[in-house]
């Protein structure tokens, strides 16, 4: 067993949870609220910009320059894909760069992004690669996955095309050799730093589509 699968082994449950979400049940019928998908959305370009960030800060650490290329070309990818994907559904939802603007972060994608860039800055680098991976791992099984039962009329083909793509698919796989390479070199302690790196990660994805899902942003005291 790879370390990767490994890591997979241990977030089974979870990972299955996250596929099986009304939000992603919901997209691949093509019946998820327009409303639901809109806010969505926008704390997906949020969260993105500190993907991008984070990945960055990785590649900084990277011990070769091939890594430093695949980090650094995969914080290009994520700010490319919020600036397409991102740009043609803010279009058709009539959302306009200072209506984003307004929009502050989610509190789930606060804590998301936070987790990562703290995890890239001061973690290990292998834990940093441990971190971002599920973003990668988890949008392209699911993209794939609803692909599968998906047709082209649904309202959310250009989302599903973009993470069931062969591009989207082949930043997957390099994210997962290195990960493989990362993890048949560490000792036990940083195995264990990106065990758990990981599954926190993997619990970010959870609460990100959820508070999607409720419409949720930061809860307030009571008066």
């Amino acid at each position: 067993m790879s370390f990767a699968q490994d890591l997979a082994q241990a977030t089974a449950p979870l990972r299955r949870q996250i596929h099986d979400m009304p939000f992603n049940r919901e997209l691949a019928e093509g019946s998820l609220d327009r409303e639901t998908f809109q806010g969505y959305i926008i704390q997906d370009a949020h969260y993105l910009e500190g993907f991008a960030r984070a990945l960055a800060l990785a590649a900084a650490k990277a011990p070769d320059a091939p890594t430093v290329a695949q980090l650094a070309g995969s914080a290009a990818g994520a700010i490319a894909v919020e600036r397409e994907l991102h740009a043609h559904y803010m279009g058709l939802f009539g959302v306009s760069a200072e209506d984003f603007a307004r929009i502050e972060p989610s509190a789930a994608c606060d804590h998301y992004v936070s987790f990562l860039l703290r995890s890239a800055a001061i973690g290990d680098f292998s834990e940093a690669v441990a971190a971002l991976l599920p973003c990668f791992w988890i949008y392209r099984d699911i993209g794939r996955e609803i692909a599968q039962v998906s047709g082209a009329e649904n309202p959310y083909a250009a989302w599903i095309a973009t993470y069931s793509g062969e591009a989207f698919d082949q930043s997957v796989t390099r994210m997962l050799e290195l990960t493989d390479r990362l993890g048949a070199i560490a000792d036990a302690p940083v195995r264990a730093l990106m065990h758990r790196a990981f599954a926190r990660s993997c619990w970010h994805e959870w609460r990100f589509w959820d508070s999607a899902y409720r419409g949720e942003s930061w809860q307030q005291p009571a008066a």
